[in-house]
């Protein structure tokens, strides 16, 4: 008996249906810019300004990464952990830096001018937006789910380790050791 095989792939939607077009075209506009910088400036010139946008990337990457473990290591030896508006602004303002860092070590000119434009403050702050309103979007969503399905925005614990009120049983008997 021979069997058939049914390739059981969903279909793609949205943008990942265009994701791959996309970045091929993207790769096919690199080259042809780099194509014409270097037709205006020669080829040893494409390759300095391609060198000094890696090597310029790669210092805004440690450099943001240096600035958040120095601003976590300061929050844990005060003790106190960095959880309100001020920190989303942090984090998004740190993502995006890293992000523009990564552009400028992608070669090619508008990979750079997008790493630029994550870099300059004005369009920074536009960028940071995105991010910004998806971590709170999902912060506001988090919500603790036992395991019979039913959502618990929380619960009281007393100082013995019971909870005040136990709708659920947890606190019989028969599931504690002595």
């Amino acid at each position: 008996m021979s069997q058939v095989r049914v390739n059981a792939r969903r279909p793609r939607r949205g943008l990942s249906r265009f994701l791959p077009l996309a970045v091929a075209a993207w790769v096919v506009l690199e080259i042809w810019l780099l194509i014409l910088l270097a037709g205006l400036i020669g080829g040893f010139g494409v390759v300095g300004v391609l060198v000094v946008s890696a090597l310029l990337g790669g210092w805004v990457i440690k450099r943001a990464g240096m600035r958040a473990l120095r601003s976590t290591t300061a929050g844990m030896r005060g003790g106190l952990a960095d959880t309100g508006p001020d920190a989303i602004g942090k984090e998004t303002r740190t993502a995006v830096t890293i992000a523009g860092g990564a552009l400028l070590i992608l070669p090619g000119l508008l990979s750079d001018l997008l790493g630029l434009a994550c870099l300059f403050p004005p369009t920074a702050a536009l960028l940071r937006r995105f991010p910004e309103r998806w971590v709170r979007r999902s912060t506001e969503q988090f919500r603790i789910h036992r395991p019979d399905g039913k959502v618990v925005p929380g619960e009281v614990v007393e100082p013995d380790g019971f909870t005040k009120n136990d709708p659920y049983g947890y606190n019989t008997d028969r599931d504690q050791l002595h």
